[in-house]
């Protein structure tokens, strides 16, 4: 996080990805998160989303210390619905990486580049979803072009469709 600046008001980005305030000039802080796309097949081929209060979401969170990119995306899964990964066939040749800027309460309302590396896996056996950080789930049926989230979701289901399509997997 950016420590010297406590408030995000009267900042702007520079062209660098660099904070700007008349007088100041500092970096751009970073911050990374990972997670899972869950298809399942049955009863309908469809996609597992999160409810927050106010979008949906993917199961994602921000990598630990010494923790790779897979590893936190399992562990978040986990952590947010009980999903564990001897539950999933984890498709190889799919990884979505996505940047962004984000300005919220983690980084202390102060503008941030995102960066987004989500995993495809496919549901091999049921499970009863646990709820542990979010208001509810729903599976989505798979139907695209989806309208759902146009900053993450909705290019990440894009790339799917692509992805599918190039593997000749039905969509």
């Amino acid at each position: 996080m950016v420590d010297q600046v406590r408030e995000g008001f009267g900042w702007r980005t520079g062209e660098r990805g660099q904070l700007k305030k008349k007088g100041y000039t500092t970096r751009m802080a970073k911050v990374k998160s990972c997670g899972f796309l869950i298809v399942r097949e049955n009863p309908t081929r469809s996609f597992l989303l999160m409810r927050h209060p106010d979008r949906w979401d993917l199961p994602k969170g921000h990598v630990d210390p010494g923790e790779s990119n897979k590893q936190c995306a399992l562990r978040e899964l986990k952590e947010e619905t009980g999903i564990r990964k001897r539950d999933l066939e984890i498709d190889p040749d799919f990884k979505f990486k996505h940047k962004y800027t984000v300005n919220n309460k983690r980084t202390g309302r102060v503008p941030a580049k995102k960066k987004l590396i989500i995993y495809l896996a496919t549901l091999i056996n049921d499970v009863d979803i646990k709820l542990t950080e979010h208001e509810g789930y729903e599976w989505i049926e798979w139907g695209p072009p989806h309208q759902i989230q146009e900053k993450t979701i909705d290019p990440l289901l894009a790339k799917l469709a692509e992805h599918w399509k190039e593997n000749k997997y039905s969509s």
